[in-house]
C-alpha cells in the first residue's frame, strides 16, 4: 500500500446543532466510513438525527482504501484493518462520546477492538449488529443479500453469532448481487428488486448486508410484502443506547 492511495477526510465541520448531555458538555459521535457513497452518507447522517434528536456534533472519518483494499484481496488483510483501528483511535483523540462503524464488511475488525473501545469508555457501535439481531428474532429462514462477497461473509458470520448467543438456529440463504456495486439508484433497486424474487419464497426476513443497500429497504417490502432490513436505522438505535449507557443521553 503506497501513501498516495491513501484518501482519508477528517470532517470537523458536519454540525447538526448542539445538544448538552447529563455532563453539560456537547454530544458528539464518530462516523467511520470505508463507503463514502452519497447515498449512505445521507441516510446515515439522517438516521443519526432522527433518533438524537437532531442535536448533536458529528465527527466523520472516511478512508475509501480500506474497502478497497478488501475487496481486492477478497478478505480483511492487516494493513486495511490497521488503518480502520487508527481511524478509532483518532476519533478518540479528536473527543467523540461513541462512534459508529459504517462498514460491514469490516465489522469484526470493530469487533476486535471492543476491549479497547471498553478501556478508553468510548463505544464502538456496528452498523449492522442490531439489524442481525432483529432478523434472528423475526424469523428462522434470513436471507443475506450483498453486491460485494467482501460483505455477504462478514455478514452470515454476524447472524450466526446473534442466533447463538440467542440460543436459537437460523437457516442462511445467501443472495449475492454481482455487478450492482455503484449502479445509479434506479438501476441498483431494480437489481435488488430482481434477486430478492429468485430467494423470496425460501426466506422469513431479508437482511440488506450493506448500508447503502437501504434507501431500497422500504420499496422491496412493498413489493414482496416480507421485512426487509437496512443497517443504518437500527445503527443509530444502537448508537442511541451506547449513548444512554454511558449517561451521556
Amino acid at each position: 500500500m503506497t501513501p498516495s492511495r491513501v484518501n482519508m477526510r477528517i470532517d470537523k465541520t458536519s454540525y447538526v446543532g448542539r445538544r448538552n448531555n447529563k455532563r453539560g458538555a456537547i454530544v458528539k459521535v464518530g462516523l467511520i466510513y470505508t463507503s463514502t457513497t452519497p447515498e449512505l452518507i445521507e441516510l446515515v447522517e439522517q438516521e443519526v438525527r432522527k433518533q438524537l434528536g437532531g442535536e448533536v456534533e458529528l465527527y466523520s472519518l472516511q478512508d475509501p482504501s480500506i474497502l478497497a483494499d478488501v475487496r481486492e484481496a477478497g478478505y480483511v488483510t492487516a494493513a486495511p484493518a490497521a488503518r480502520l483501528i487508527g481511524m478509532y483511535m483518532k476519533a478518540v483523540e479528536e473527543g467523540v462520546d461513541a462512534m459508529l462503524n459504517l462498514c460491514s464488511s469490516v465489522g469484526e475488525v470493530a469487533d476486535c477492538a471492543q476491549d479497547a473501545a471498553r478501556y478508553l469508555g468510548v463505544p464502538i457501535v456496528r452498523v449492522d449488529e442490531e439489524m442481525c439481531r432483529e432478523a434472528v428474532r423475526t424469523g428462522k429462514r434470513i436471507g443475506v443479500m450483498a453486491t460485494l462477497p467482501t460483505t455477504l461473509t462478514p455478514t452470515k458470520n454476524t447472524v450466526l453469532r446473534v442466533a447463538r448467543e440467542a440460543g436459537k438456529h437460523v437457516e442462511l440463504v445467501d443472495c449475492l448481487i454481482d455487478g450492482a456495486f455503484g449502479l445509479d439508484q434506479e438501476q441498483f433497486k431494480q437489481r435488488l428488486t430482481d434477486a430478492a424474487a429468485g430467494i423470496i419464497d425460501r426466506v422469513d426476513v431479508v437482511v440488506l448486508a450493506q448500508g447503502s443497500m437501504a434507501y431500497a429497504e422500504e420499496h422491496l417490502r412493498g413489493v414482496f410484502g416480507k421485512p426487509f432490513l437496512g443497517s443504518p436505522r437500527f445503527g443509530a438505535a444502537a448508537l442511541k443506547e451506547a449513548l444512554k449507557s454511558k449517561g451521556c443521553l
